[in-house]
């Protein structure tokens, strides 16, 4: 059993092994369910993990077999974006009764190549521009970002930094976010800078098409073993990193904050690790981090990319940022 398992991970996690793999996107017309999910089925009180208090998640399926593969997320109030690994857009709305309402599919309108294969839009990361509502979009395998208006209708701009050139494929801009008082900064996903440790980090000044080449390299740290998948700026600027790693056939997702003062050219941060989700809990291939503020709170949501693979699950979950006790800062390490 332990060798099947590889064998089919190796299909899902080994990205177009057997050549290039043919992009399926999502029916619109076809239903998707929406079933509510407990953070530890064996202890259903359960609320806490690290300095996280769960507030619930839902898990979303269909038998459209192009379904799934969520990398990044959007959250503005009850408006929910999720963008696959393969160009797709799913669009709903959900009160804090997690039900879902106002649904709506679609697909990026251009992008690198020409959309016949999942790598032409391998989206792994997403950031929606506060003040124009245009999403900026990180494609892995190109290095490339997209800049597309905000109802997905046309691509607007593009560009290639010559920074992230000799990026390997299928490691590129895995995580990225928007700055405050604009910017952009993005980590590859395993992958340092030539002698340094960590992964590749950078920070770019301003639009990064008017500016791709300003800006400064940086390595961020994860938890031994995790590799980078995506991250976002809290409400009071700092940043949460998500990392993964996959081990004895299980995935586990932790969560950094960085302070962002520590992000200076050159320099190599590691945070405070604020959370870990692993087994027992329900846990998955979680790629997908944002951060929005209710009722006074900082909230957390995670979306899990299911490879659209049968034995793993699309999965949102929701916390509340409130830390308990003192917690080791690897910043200092």
């Amino acid at each position: 059993m332990r060798i099947l398992w590889s064998v089919l991970l190796c299909v899902v996690l080994v990205p177009d092994w057997m050549g290039a793999q043919r992009r399926d996107v999502f029916d619109p017309a076809y239903p998707f369910q929406v079933e509510p999910v407990e953070l530890d089925f064996a202890d259903p009180h359960r609320t806490r993990v690290g300095d996280l208090a769960w507030l619930g998640g839902i898990e979303l399926s269909s038998g459209d077999p192009a379904f799934g593969g969520f990398s990044s997320l959007h959250v503005a109030g009850d408006r929910f974006t999720l963008l696959s690994d393969g160009g797709d857009v799913l669009r709903f709305t959900m009160g804090r009764d997690f039900r879902v309402h106002r649904r709506s599919i679609t697909t990026l309108p251009d992008g690198p190549g020409q959309g016949w294969s999942k790598r032409d839009r391998d989206s792994e990361s997403m950031s929606v521009d506060p003040k124009t509502g245009d999403v900026w979009v990180g494609f892995e395998s190109y290095n490339q970002f997209w800049r597309y208006d905000s109802g997905f209708h046309r691509a607007l701009a593009h560009v290639a930094p010559p920074v992230m050139k000799n990026w390997p494929e299928n490691e590129g801009p895995e995580a990225m976010t928007l700055l405050p008082g604009g910017g952009m900064a993005t980590i590859n996903e395993t992958t340092p800078w030539p002698d340094q440790p960590g992964r590749g980090g950078i920070v770019f000044y301003g639009d990064p098409v008017a500016h791709p080449r300003g800006g400064f390299r940086f390595n961020f740290i994860p938890p031994e073993g995790y590799d980078v998948t995506d991250m976002t700026v809290l409400p009071d600027g700092r940043w949460l990193i998500l990392s993964r790693r996959f081990a004895q056939l299980r995935f586990s997702s932790t969560l950094t904050i960085v302070d962002a003062q520590q992000v200076k050219p050159g320099a190599s941060v590691r945070g405070r690790d604020v959370a870990t989700i692993a087994a027992p809990l329900l846990h998955d291939n979680f790629e997908g981090v944002a951060a929005t503020r209710e009722a006074g709170t900082t909230i957390i949501w995670l979306v899990s990319d299911d490879n659209q693979f049968a034995l793993e699950r699309s999965l949102l979950f929701k916390f509340r940022l409130d830390p308990v006790g003192h917690k080791p800062d690897r910043s200092k390490g």
